[in-house]
């Protein structure tokens, strides 16, 4: 492949999939929209699905260096009460941890690994493109231009390349769910590398888990949270528009558990950002020509189940590999998206109804909102274990599938 493939996004999907092309032997390019790369964000985590890829291109070692390896997911009511848990990662046998890491701290290290591997003017800025043709030409605001082997849209939600081809799609839909993100300095609580998600959306969740281990000098550490309220409010969709405690703390003031003060965590956030819940319906098809989409572009899911990033990291390597196995590069998309549309968009809409947070819609209806005396009187454990193993099976990381299948490059 003589020209280079040309990445619009230098997101994480996009600077992974210049990394793995990269390994490949595959000529890249990536233009990113902003003219400065600044820290965005909170916490996220990196499932073992994600996690092989990342391994894969060798870049392990230097995520776990800042990020937490992930115990356990722990689900309770929205007071306290124990409901289900269950080991994560490497403690549940896989052979790749669970990483709860800031998305900063993650996008640093692409971007570094990437300008280190490919050059410093892999990742060129202020690139705003403004058109495309099948031909795989890409214009630019500035006036520049550039042409390639094929153009892959990793350009997130709000996609410059998607809108170009599906101009009458419309923004993001809001379905009545927002969201505020923060990060809190505190003691450890449980296992100190916990995944605890609690309540529910009528009444208020949320998820909180660690996503540093660096102790300070109180013995306090980084901790993600995310409060999920139901409400009419429509934000606009920026992943680092400021948040106000005022407008969702009443529903968590009483929040005051045995194993973790969620007020307390709330109201000495250091940072709180607000973001809506949206997605996009799937689409029939992401390629056109020597056009096609990845990641977020592609597949925009509700954050639930922590598999966003995680998706694109497998749009990644799994286009990697289409590009090795076809030497015609619309061959190699058509087969890109021949195995990652429907598996993404099954993802989309089971993140819609029956996600990892289900077994807490479970929980809430049948208790009628109520303290319980046994949970097993709720529901049993079995139920409990089939929830959680078909969002895995969904989501492409169930252990023994995972450990099987071929490598996607």
């Amino acid at each position: 492949m003589a020209a280079p493939v040309l990445i619009i996004g230098g997101g994480i999907g996009g600077l992974t999939l210049a990394l793995s092309l990269h390994k490949a032997g595959i000529a890249c390019r990536v233009f990113e929209a902003v003219a400065e790369i600044k820290p965005l964000g909170v916490g996220i985590n990196l499932l073992p699905h994600g996690m092989r890829e990342l391994t894969e291109l060798g870049l392990q070692e230097r995520l776990a260096a800042v990020a937490v390896e992930t115990r356990e997911l722990c689900f309770y009511n929205r007071f306290g009460q124990f409901i289900f848990k269950e080991p994560r990662g490497r403690f549940a046998g896989y052979d790749w941890p669970q990483l709860s890491i800031h998305r900063a701290d993650l996008h640093e290290i692409l971007l570094k690994e990437t300008r280190s591997r490919l050059g410093a003017d892999s990742v060129v800025l202020n690139k705003q493109c403004i058109s495309v043709s099948e031909q795989a030409e890409v214009k630019f605001e500035d006036g520049s231009s550039v042409s390639g082997s094929c153009v892959i849209g990793c350009d997130g939600i709000h996609s410059t390349i998607r809108k170009l081809l599906f101009p009458d799609e419309g923004p993001p839909a809001y379905k009545g769910i927002n969201m505020w993100r923060g990060v809190t300095r505190m003691k450890p609580f449980l296992s100190g590398a916990s995944m605890a998600v609690a309540g529910w959306l009528e009444v208020g969740k949320m998820v909180v888990y660690p996503i540093g281990n660096a102790l300070d000098a109180q013995g306090r550490q980084l901790v993600n949270w995310v409060a999920e309220i139901q409400s009419p409010r429509s934000v606009m969709q920026d992943w680092n528009l400021g948040g106000k405690i005022v407008d969702f703390y009443p529903a968590f003031e009483k929040w005051r558990f045995d194993w973790l003060d969620c007020a307390a965590l709330i109201r000495d956030a250091e940072q709180v950002l607000e973001y809506p819940m949206v997605d996009r319906d799937p689409l029939s098809y992401w390629t056109r020509g020597r056009i096609t989409l990845l990641g977020d572009a592609a597949h925009p899911m509700y954050p639930r189940g922590s598999n966003g990033a995680g998706q694109a990291i497998l749009d990644a390597r799994t286009l990697t590999g289409c590009f090795l196995r076809n030497k015609k590069t619309e061959n190699a998309l058509q087969e890109y998206e021949r195995l990652r549309l429907k598996a993404a968009n099954d993802l989309v809409l089971m993140n819609r109804a029956n996600p990892p947070d289900a077994i807490l819609r479970e929980v809430w209806q049948r208790s009628g909102d109520k303290p319980f005396a046994r949970i097993e009187d709720v529901i049993s454990n079995a139920e409990l274990v089939v929830l959680s193993e078909n969002y895995k099976r969904v989501a492409g990381f169930e252990r023994e599938s995972l450990a099987r299948r071929a490598s996607l490059v």
